[in-house]
């Protein structure tokens, strides 16, 4: 699949921009799309939208388990025998829940510090694994308005399947982003 980087707030789907679509639905797609890390531009669009006193951003782990699918695997470039981690987190400012992430990464391209951090507090990923120097390479998304409900039973404004890739053009984590309407002001 070809990687998107379009910033124009187009229905994947449709080719169209949706009815009714709101500006910061436009907006913050537009900022997700073209950042390096989703974990910035949220900890921005909180402080921005003063969504909490002090604009901190918190991964509240949920604990369940996902086997990676052999797409996720495979754009990951996991070799016979190497582990993959899973988190799922609810990345959420003050009382907001703005979105849920599934990601699956490789703990051995990852410091001990790092997958520490990342099984013991609420930092988000894209903080935690910083110092790596990612990129960020956007695989999929889709912006969906009116908000559609997913697989979970939450309704969906955005998802976003993306890569990162260290300094080494190395790829260690695969996360699928759905960005929920209590994400907009």
């Amino acid at each position: 699949m070809a990687p998107s980087n379009r910033s124009d707030p187009r229905n994947s789907d449709s080719g169209s921009v949706p009815a009714g679509l709101p500006v910061a639905a436009e907006l913050l797609r537009e900022r997700l799309l073209t950042s390096t890390s989703a974990t910035a531009t949220l900890e921005q669009w909180c402080a921005e939208h003063r969504f909490d006193e002090d604009g901190s951003l918190r991964a509240v782990r949920l604990h369940t388990q996902r086997p990676a699918p052999p797409a996720v695997r495979q754009a990951l470039a996991v070799e016979a025998g190497e582990a993959l981690a899973y988190r799922r987190v609810q990345l959420t400012c003050g009382q907001r829940v703005l979105s849920e992430a599934d990601n699956w990464y490789r703990p051995a391209l990852l410091s001990a510090a790092m997958i520490r951090a990342l099984d013991g507090s609420q930092a988000p990923f894209g903080r935690v694994v910083t110092t790596l120097g990612f990129v960020r390479q956007t695989l999929r998304e889709q912006l969906m308005w009116p908000p559609q409900r997913g697989d979970d039973g939450q309704d969906v404004l955005l998802e976003v399947r993306a890569l990162l890739r260290d300094r080494h053009h190395r790829p260690f984590s695969y996360v699928v982003e759905r960005y929920l309407p209590q994400v907009l002001p």
